[in-house]
């Protein structure tokens, strides 16, 4: 991993703590997006973070700008950085709806169409998005989930296509239940048993498995889920 200099979204905690940790312990240059680093603080001089609200497109298309100067070496996107947010459609406002698509889609559209040029220049680059079984199957009460993860699943066998004929691999990651913090605002959790999640290290182990292919092998999609789908309600 020594050749790669990788931007993660929502690099301090959960799946983008994980990937991020297990990135920097192969030697990558990890670079960190996120609103707050306060909960993942390391001493690695490969880890450079920036704090940004992602929901700020004009913001965040300047300050990519800015760190491709400053990093010309970038060369993967891991464009991870998420929420969940349950329950019936008509329960949410306006406002709600508008926060949640832009955080859940829009983010990950507009920081893909920021990096797309540079990936091209350099002749070559990955992209991997942090999907979820909400973008194989709608699910009740996931009209918002489903439909942010719906559209991310598109933009990313859409841009895939665009372009395959220029180095840049582009593959999804589709989790179910992962045991991490996702969870803590939540009516629902994984239940108890260790096979009603998967364990967020196997999310960055399959970044890395991803990463470390032969540059004529492109991975479109990963599915992963737990042994056994159990839910604990709160």
């Amino acid at each position: 991993m020594n050749d790669k200099c990788i931007i993660v979204t929502g690099s301090s905690s959960g799946i983008g703590r994980s990937i991020s940790s297990k990135l920097l312990s192969l030697g990558a240059k990890v670079i960190g997006l996120a609103r707050d680093h306060n909960k993942f603080k390391i001493n690695n001089k490969n880890y450079v973070t920036y704090n940004i609200d992602l929901n700020d497109f004009h913001s965040l298309a300047e300050v990519t700008k800015n760190i491709l100067k400053e990093n010309p070496q970038i060369n993967v996107l891991v464009s991870n950085a998420g929420y969940g947010d349950f329950g019936p459609l008509e329960n949410f406002s306006i406002d709600q709806i508008e926060e949640f698509i832009s955080m859940n889609l829009t983010s990950h559209i507009v920081l893909t169409k920021c990096l797309l040029s540079h990936f091209k220049k350099i002749g070559g680059g990955d992209i991997i998005y942090m999907g979820s079984e909400a973008g194989l199957s709608g699910a009740k009460n996931g009209s918002l989930y489903c439909s942010a993860k719906f559209g991310l699943r598109g933009l990313s066998q859409s841009i895939s296509r665009d372009v395959s004929n220029k180095n840049i691999r582009v593959c999804i990651i589709n989790p179910g239940m992962v045991r991490t913090s996702f969870f803590k605002d939540l009516k629902f959790s994984p239940g108890d048993d260790s096979n009603n999640a998967i364990d967020v290290e196997n999310i960055s182990s399959s970044v890395i498995n991803i990463l470390n292919l032969e540059r004529n092998t492109v991975i479109d999609e990963i599915n992963l889920s737990p042994l056994k789908k159990v839910l604990k309600f709160k």
